[in-house]
């Protein structure tokens, strides 16, 4: 009993006990949560309009909302969940308890006569504040290369223009990033978890110009300098009511939407300019149209041409309805195409241009199957290493009191570096993992070292445990300084695709150098003095 409280009243061993609590209230391990996290909230959708907002990319997992019930009905799981979400009727009124209180949801009649969308991404409840990467939960990695080499000020406005397009789009969960490899080429990577849209993928690749033109005069431009409302309600947006859908000529559907936008006033003022000189046409019957039409380009590619009514000549007018059209095999696919373009134009519209072209270098689409099958065999693989390493640790040195510190001392550099992880929001992908287990590594190897140097400075009493450990720690510092070194190029290789490994490695192996591996060596320094040895000399 003198030993264990001379363990554990000493300051190495404290600061660690320290760590660890610390590190587990940020996992917060919550095996027993239920119910389904809500991912994003789609703009203008019935969950929106009921008052459910996205939750904050910097927000811990654990404190995101949670749906509980629906009209009374438990929701423990996804499958719970939309099971109930398949049977929603049509102009209905539904109750969703969440852990944060109670929602009345609308459901809103779709163009097939069924329920629409509600506009809820959800994903199960999660049990820790660890956050998984991509290659764990599934989604799309998306890797672009600018057509050519973007400034400081650039890349950030190009960086906060993408998150926004993603975000007025309906998908919060994302992250946008800038990336260099070794050779310094610019690279953006965007990460969007629990998706799999093709059309995501065309939204951010494109560089977005929305341009106005009446003859040669560009008259407005996407963005909040020109455009300072794009309606996006059902009210003033979806299939325009005056055309509807008609079948064409080669036997495709063809359905025009329609949705209003507000002009600020000095691009107002330049529509009244440009319109001022034109001359009036005489149309069919008593429309009179002017004698050049509005034309919108997207990515220097005309999408529509509107005529302007003779009444428009020279006004400034700050409301302005755009129109454009989607075609399809059948009705209910041209719909679905012509809301697709909607949607994307009115993006384009909020958000603005990027500041460069971008090209797709890579797309990885990931199955969220493959990542519970990857972290269930890591699981197992983790587990008989620990035993395969105790049991050659026993081997070697015929004492518990060795290799069960040597286990103890793993596990709390697993749970520390997983809790920095939790806290500064950093996800815990395949490449992480493989962090980790070099940490694990390199961690044993360290002890191995310690306790040697403990027992052979006991044997040859060349000095106290407490000298040789300094000699211990000459090496360990001398490994870990090499082993930060090698990982530096990491950081930027591959176009930061190896960040997570030289990230996780470089923090895993702090942690043991500066609190794990010190309290390691009081330990087994304070249980091995004064014992007799029985360890043998050489492990063969």
């Amino acid at each position: 009993m003198g030993k264990v409280k001379a363990i554990l009243t000493n300051f190495r061993v404290i600061i660690l006990m320290i760590c660890i609590v610390l590190a587990v209230l940020a996992i917060r391990p919550t095996p027993w949560n239920e119910g389904v996290m809500i991912r994003s909230v789609a703009l203008n959708s019935s969950a929106s309009l009921a008052g459910m907002v996205s939750p904050v990319a910097t927000q811990s997992l654990m404190s995101r909302e949670r749906i509980i019930e629906i009209n009374g009905a438990p929701i423990k799981n996804t499958g719970d969940y939309y099971s109930f979400i398949e049977k929603l009727q049509p102009n209905r009124t539904y109750t969703f308890k969440t852990d944060k209180g109670l929602y009345r949801l609308y459901s809103k009649t779709g163009l097939d006569g069924n329920a629409e969308d509600i506009g809820l991404r959800v994903s199960e409840a999660p049990t820790t504040n660890i956050r998984k990467g991509l290659d764990l939960q599934g989604g799309i990695r998306v890797l672009l290369q600018p057509e050519k080499p973007v400034s400081v000020s650039d890349m950030g406005i190009l960086l906060e223009n993408m998150a926004q397009r993603l975000n007025v789009y309906g998908l919060s969960d994302i992250v946008v990033k800038e990336a260099k490899d070794l050779s310094g080429n610019q690279y953006v990577t965007v990460e969007i978890a629990g998706v799999n849209e093709e059309e995501v993928k065309d939204l951010i690749a494109k560089q977005g110009k929305f341009e106005a033109f009446i003859g040669n005069t560009t008259v407005f431009r996407g963005g909040k300098n020109d455009i300072t409302y794009v309606c996006r309600t059902a009210d003033c947006s979806g299939i325009d009511p005056n055309v509807g859908c008609s079948v064409a000529q080669d036997n495709l559907w063809y359905c025009r939407f329609r949705f209003s936008i507000t002009l600020a006033p000095e691009a107002a003022d330049r529509q009244a300019a440009a319109t001022g000189d034109l001359q009036v046409v005489q149309g069919q019957g008593d429309d009179n149209y002017l004698s050049e039409p509005l034309l919108l380009y997207l990515d220097n590619k005309e999408v529509d041409r509107l005529n302007i009514g003779a009444e428009l000549k020279g006004q400034a007018v700050t409301s302005v309805a755009v129109s454009g059209s989607g075609l399809g095999k059948t009705q209910e696919e041209a719909v679905a195409d012509s809301l697709k373009n909607m949607k994307k134009l009115q993006t384009v519209m909020i958000t603005g241009s990027l500041p460069v072209q971008l090209n797709i270098v890579k797309t990885d689409s990931i199955s969220p199957i493959l990542g519970e099958q990857f972290i269930r065999n890591s699981w197992i693989i983790a587990i008989a290493s620990m035993i395969a390493v105790s049991l050659v640790i026993f081997i070697k040195y015929r004492k518990w009191k060795i290799s069960v510190p040597v286990i103890i001392t793993m596990l709390a550099e697993i749970t520390c570096l997983l809790g920095i992880a939790a806290i500064i929001g950093w996800n815990i992908d395949i490449a992480a993992i493989a962090g980790i287990i070099v940490t694990i590594g390199t961690g044993v190897n360290d002890q191995i070292v310690i306790t040697d140097e403990t027992l052979s400075g006991r044997r040859e009493q060349k000095g106290s445990w407490k000298n040789m450990m300094k000699r211990a720690f000459f090496i360990i510092f001398a490994a870990f300084f090499t082993n930060v070194v090698a990982m530096l190029p990491l950081w930027f290789a591959g176009a930061g695709l190896l960040k997570g490994f030289a990230v996780t490695t470089i923090l895993g192996i702090t942690v043991g150098v500066l609190v794990t591996r010190p309290a390691y060596a009081q330990i087994v320094g304070m249980l091995v003095e004064n014992e007799p040895d029985s360890t043998p000399r050489r492990f063969k």
